[in-house]
């Protein structure tokens, strides 16, 4: 054997007893280290299993709540509800919650009705539920509560840049109608009718709303094309169907 030879096995076998001195140095952190990754892998994956899990058995129980209000059973539902409200995972519990403001509604209970959705609306970091605790209150006001009570509520929502802007004018017209504010009940009305994103829907209601003030001679008469655009609008067969009664008062009735 060469005097080179020699040399490089030499410099191998050390080589090689340096990297298994290496290899048992961090070994157990490297096998450590794999270890960890595999146990958050499994641990992200029973999770995921698990409140998806979680998240079928909260639906089962909010659907089985609802049919069970659906059949009549009031009680039932409310107590099926609260089990959702206290063991449901991810937005289950909110929707029961909201659900349960509704069926005391139903039941007759207004003010309680208006205290669950006000609480809802006090404690939801979404702002699109919020509005609609706040909304779905003021509609309940419309008819048992006073002006300033459906201002209070939706009052903020009824700014151009709000995207619940046009039923929030539009429970707030049918406050002031009620309240005897004729005038300012039309020009709510009109703020929805003219607002180029109402549907055609919404846009027939504030029609009738504003030919009904108008029949009646609460406020005087349009005088400009677009106003007399859509009283015509009011009186087209597309409205005859259109309820003859009103709410107390004998507001204009907002649709739910």
């Amino acid at each position: 054997m060469s005097q080179d030879n020699l040399f490089r096995e030499i410099d191998e076998e050390l080589r090689s007893d340096r990297m298994r001195a290496l290899w048992r140095r961090f070994a157990p952190f490297v096998i450590g280290g794999a270890i960890a990754i595999v146990a958050l892998v499994a641990v992200n994956e029973g999770w995921a299993w698990y409140t998806n899990s979680q998240s079928a058995q909260s639906s089962e129980k909010l659907y089985a709540a609802l049919d069970t209000a659906e059949s009549g059973d009031l009680a039932g539902a409310t107590a099926a509800l609260d089990t959702v409200v206290a063991e449901g995972s991810g937005g289950y519990p909110v929707l029961a919650e909201f659900r349960k403001a509704g069926l005391l509604a139903e039941q007759g209970d207004s003010a309680g009705a208006v205290a669950a959705y006000d609480a809802l609306a006090n404690t939801q970091s979404n702002q699109r539920l919020r509005e609609l605790a706040l909304v779905l209150a003021a509609s309940l006001l419309v008819d048992n509560g006073t002006l300033a009570d459906v201002e209070a509520r939706v009052g903020t929502l009824a700014t151009q840049d709000s995207a619940m802007r046009r039923v929030a004018n539009e429970l707030i017209g049918l406050a002031q109608y009620k309240a005897g504010d004729f005038a300012a009940a039309q020009a709510s009305f009109e703020t929805v009718l003219n607002d180029p994103l109402t549907q055609n829907a919404a846009r027939n209601r504030m029609a009738y709303y504003v030919a009904q003030l108008t029949s009646s001679g609460a406020v005087a008469a349009p005088e400009t094309e677009a106003s007399a655009d859509a009283e015509a609008e009011a009186a087209s067969p597309e409205l005859e169907a259109a309820p003859a009664e009103t709410p107390a008062a004998d507001a204009p009735a907002a649709e739910q």
